[in-house]
Parts: structure tokens; C-alpha cells; sequence
């Protein structure tokens, strides 16, 4: 299934079902009255975050979505039949930004979570419902209600527990497929991996979820190479994993870039936890890694750990760090998400 993580799509609520002007005209009964009935309501646009998609792939070959129509009223005090509703599902993750890209109008992030977008038309009512004393036989009836249509976009932002970063040809699309079942394009020049890809990675019994982020270049912060795209699949991930490519010269210059954009792109993205590594070891020599990760940990100021993708070298260690910083950002979470109930107040 290809990837894709927006689409640009049209959606109208039903228009509300006319009421109707009817008289009831029967042998044998002289003053019938009036009997017309209301028209229906319109259908509603719902979105619903579900389990088991990870791409907006399905709104690439359908985008417009419009409500069912309220039936009109009839005769016989018959009310017309509600318009079908559309429910649209979306991972989760899913953003839903007004047409100008300014305005969020919704953010779905728990499966099960769905929401009202638009609101169908309510129906019209019949003559029947302006029978009175003074005017005992009304000839008009209220049209259904126009709704309103609208163009928005949706922009899904994985959500995943640890995110890969680091400049193209780190080494994470290796690391992904050492550690999970994923199958990313490997090769040997930098952006082979054009979109996100997720894992499920399994440590000491446990799982989690790991999602590799295309390269970040110089600039991703100002868009570079979709940059602010990639960079908005990082925002949801728990901790990132960041992968240095040890072969190369300048160790130092390539962290330093990574951090400024995640720091120009937004100063919370920057200050989420953080492990860093030295990748590709198996193509350096002990003393270079012992300089190297010296050059890195005094740059960063924090341990640097040293792995190799390609041979499993120090993969497993790193794995239960990251393990143990989920559970810690998890219990966290829980801690903010229910916070424990006051106690009742007594004399």
C-alpha cells in the first residue's frame, strides 16, 4: 500500500427535505385541513479515527464526499426520510486543517474518537404546522436548510512511540529492518527512503512501535526536501533515536544540523527525550570510534552509544533503553491523561 500522509478533499452536509403543502380531501369529510408534513433533515459528515490504517491513501481516489439529501414532506402528515449520513475514517494521527492551512479544526489521535464535522440541514415544516385559529388553512410550507460545503485538508502525522532521525544515508532504514519486520528500500545513496515507514519491534517480551523518518537535510525547517512533512511525523513520536553516520568526517556538523532544525521547526519537538547514537561502527577502526563518540558526546553533552545496523552490533542494548524511556514517557502520560480524583472534602 502506497504511503500518503495529505489529501485535499471536498465535503457538503445534506440539504434539509421541503415541507409540504398538502390538504386532506376525503368523501364524506367536509373541513379536512390542511396535512402537510415536514421534509428531513439532512445527513451529517462525521470523521472517525480508526485502528489499523497508517495512510490517507484511500482520499486519493475519492475526493468528494456529500451527505444524503433530506426527503420532502407529503401528504398525510408523512414526514420525509433523513438524508445517509457519511462517516469518513482516518488513521490516527489525522489532522484536519481548514482550506486556508491556518485553521485546525480537528485533531484525531485515539481510535474510537469521532467527531460531527459538518451538520445536515433540518427539514422543512409543512403546512400542518401553521394551522391556527386565524389562519386555518396556510398554503406555504419552509424549504429545507441549505448547509454549507467546505474544502479541507488532512495531514496525518504518525504516531509512534520512537522515532528514527538523522541526515540522509544514517543508517536507519537498516536499523529498522535489523529490529522489526519492515522491509524499507536499503541502498547506498541517500534518500532512498522517500516516505515514512513504520515497525513493530519486539524486546524482552515487550512491543513497541518504531517509525523510520526520511532524511532531514539542511533547511527542513523552511520546507527542504518536504521537511516540514517529515518533520511533522517526528512530533508524535514518544523519543527519538538519533543515528550519526560514523564514516563520514564532519560527526560533530551532522548532529548539530538535525538539531537545529528540530529546534527551528518548534522548540517543543527539540525538547523531547533524546538517545544518541554512532552508527556504521563496523566500518571504523576502535580508535576511531573512541575519538568519534568523544567528538559526539562532547558536542551533545550527553553518553553516546555505538551500534552497527548492518552487523546487530549493540542493537540490543540499545533497544532496551529505548524500552525503558517509553514506559517512562507512558507512565507519564498516564499521569497527565488521569489524573488521580481529589478527595472528598469533610469537617
Amino acid at each position: 500500500m502506497k504511503f500518503l500522509d495529505q489529501a485535499k478533499i471536498y465535503l457538503k452536509a445534506g440539504n434539509g427535505g421541503a415541507g409540504a403543502v398538502s390538504f386532506r380531501r376525503e368523501k364524506f369529510i367536509e373541513f379536512g385541513g390542511p396535512d402537510g408534513g415536514d421534509g428531513g433533515n439532512g445527513g451529517h459528515i462525521y470523521v472517525e479515527c480508526v485502528d489499523g490504517l497508517n495512510t490517507l491513501i484511500d482520499f486519493r481516489y475519492q475526493q468528494h464526499f456529500k451527505a444524503g439529501t433530506g426527503i420532502h414532506g407529503m401528504g398525510r402528515n408523512r414526514t420525509g426520510a433523513n438524508g445517509a449520513d457519511v462517516v469518513l475514517k482516518v488513521p490516527a494521527g489525522t489532522q484536519i486543517w481548514d482550506a486556508d492551512e491556518e485553521t485546525l479544526l480537528a485533531d484525531m489521535t485515539v481510535p474510537g474518537q469521532k467527531i460531527r464535522l459538518l451538520k445536515g440541514g433540518n427539514g422543512g415544516w409543512g403546512n400542518a404546522r401553521f394551522k391556527g385559529p386565524v389562519n386555518q388553512a396556510p398554503r406555504h410550507a419552509n424549504p429545507g436548510q441549505e448547509t454549507q460545503e467546505l474544502w479541507v485538508w488532512l495531514r496525518l502525522k504518525l504516531i509512534a512511540d520512537a522515532g528514527l532521525i538523522g541526515l540522509p544515508n544514517a543508517g536507519k532504514s537498516t536499523f529498522l529492518a535489523a529490529v522489526s519486520r519492515a522491509r524499507p528500500k536499503i541502498a547506498d545513496y541517500p534518500f532512498t527512503t522517500l516516505h515514512p515507514q513504520l515497525g513493530v519491534v519486539y524486546c524482552d517480551g515487550e512491543e513497541f512501535v518504531m517509525a523510520d523518518i526520511p532524511g532531514l537535510i539542511e533547511g527542513a525547517h523552511e520546507g527542504a526536501g518536504l521537511g516540514t512533512r517529515f518533520l511533522g511525523h517526528v512530533e508524535r513520536c514518544g523519543i527519538n533515536l538519533h543515528l550519526v553516520d560514523g564514516t563520514q568526517e564532519k560527526i560533530t556538523r551532522a548532529y548539530r544540523t538535525i538539531r537545529h532544525e528540530l529546534q527551528e521547526y518548534s522548540p517543543e519537538l527539540a525538547a523531547k527525550p533524546e538517545l544518541l547514537v554512532l552508527n556504521k561502527c563496523d566500518a571504523l577502526t576502535p580508535e576511531q570510534i573512541r575519538r568519534k563518540k568523544a567528538a559526539l558526546e562532547k558536542a551533545s553533552g550527553q553518553t553516546v552509544m555505538t551500534i552497527s545496523g548492518a552487523t546487530g552490533q549493540g542493537v540490543q542494548e540499545i533497544l532496551r533503553e529505548l524500552l525503558a524511556a517509553i514506559k517512562r514517557a507512558r507512565a507519564v502520560a498516564a499521569v497527565e491523561n488521569n489524573p488521580e480524583p481529589m478527595a472528598q472534602w469533610s469537617p
